[in-house]
């Protein structure tokens, strides 16, 4: 997070170009998130949710489809001209724009890698298909930046130019970042989710052939 948020990559996206704002967008939401997660232990959390107020809120913020909407809406809603060109104007609303990303990012994990049995992950069926619902909205989005025939951000039109790229394919190369290898990450993901569950069958298997062995 602190490299994305600083350095080359921060000034590329903020001053440049929208494909280095799409990179740092893309660390944001699929790299930075799951590792918070999977690095909390779950007794740091779990004092919280002895506050009853707050264990409703925890239980109903990581259910499945409720953190599915939440990140996607801030995905879409973000990338709205209007939205997205306050954000690049105005320092505090690009402030709020990222912290909009983390933590509805962190809820939208919380369903794959949560630390705490109290607030379950999913089961590892419902994890691939979460993991593939999860390209769609994302999709749906890029479509819209990579098709558009103008350019949808007038910051970047007036930016220096880095590397030869056009305003207009700038915008599309940004667009197909998060299309292409965001969609792969997912795709990548519900493989992954696959394999461990073959392998937790297999394993469950031998311990039922193993007499006396009592399993969970």
């Amino acid at each position: 997070m602190f490299l994305t948020l600083n350095g080359p990559i921060h000034d590329i996206s903020d001053y440049y170009l929208f494909t280095g704002h799409m990179v740092q967008h893309l660390v944001l939401t699929f790299v930075t998130p799951p590792l918070l997660l999977l690095g909390t232990p779950g007794w740091m959390l779990r004092p919280a949710l002895r506050i009853p107020a707050v264990a409703a809120l925890a239980r109903t913020i990581t259910r499945p489809g409720v953190a599915f909407a939440s990140f996607n809406l801030v995905l879409a809603v973000w990338h709205l001209p209007p939205l997205y060109n306050s954000a690049m104007y105005y320092h505090e609303v690009h402030i709020a724009q990222h912290l909009m990303f983390l933590v509805t990012a962190v809820l939208v994990w919380w369903p794959l890698v949560s630390p705490m049995p109290e607030l379950p992950r999913l089961s590892y069926p419902g994890q691939m298909l979460y993991s593939f619902l999860m390209t769609l909205p994302m999709t749906i989005v890029s479509i819209f930046i990579v098709y558009a025939d103008h350019v949808l951000y007038p910051a970047y039109a007036s930016a220096p130019r880095l590397w030869g790229l056009s305003p207009l394919e700038d915008q599309r190369l940004g667009g197909l970042i998060m299309w292409i290898p965001g969609g792969l990450f997912f795709y990548l993901l519900t493989a992954v989710v696959f394999f461990k569950w073959a392998t937790s069958q297999r394993d469950d298997r031998a311990a039922a052939q193993v007499p006396g062995l009592v399993t969970k």
